[in-house]
């Protein structure tokens, strides 16, 4: 194949996702704070899966695309935004770290008083055993 259409499937393999991602994060359907989290690890998955998981081939893209997340989109409030979507919370096998902090930090900074962050902590106790 010459090289402008290996240019070309290439393109399509990495936009295609994260042409998704945009189309969540700038859509008016449902706000995307619960959802965008979850949506860049799909979008990172399926660029992995459409190179049969060849590192070498999307590590650069990978990279780029880590920079852009780092710097733009995430927050921790991102993190708390997928912890709180009962969606993904409950259909996941763990819950990341990163994720956690995420909401941990939401919780300081909105809720300085000690007292209603232990409560708030009583009832995330049960939301994880629900």
């Amino acid at each position: 194949m010459p090289l402008f259409w290996n240019n070309v499937v290439f393109s399509l393999k990495v936009s295609g996702s994260l042409v998704c991602v945009l189309c969540l994060v700038d859509g008016e359907r449902k706000p995307p704070m619960g959802y965008i989290y979850e949506a860049m690890d799909t979008a990172k998955e399926a660029i992995s899966k459409s190179f049969k998981w060849d590192e070498n081939r999307y590590e650069e893209i990978f990279r780029i695309i880590d920079i852009r997340w780092n710097i733009q989109l995430h927050c921790p409030l991102h993190g708390a935004g997928w912890f709180l979507n009962p969606e993904f919370f409950y259909s996941a096998k763990e819950v990341d770290e990163e994720v956690t902090n995420g909401l941990l930090l939401c919780i300081e900074k909105l809720v300085p008083n000690v007292s209603i962050r232990c409560k708030i902590d009583d009832e995330l106790v049960k939301y994880k055993r629900a």
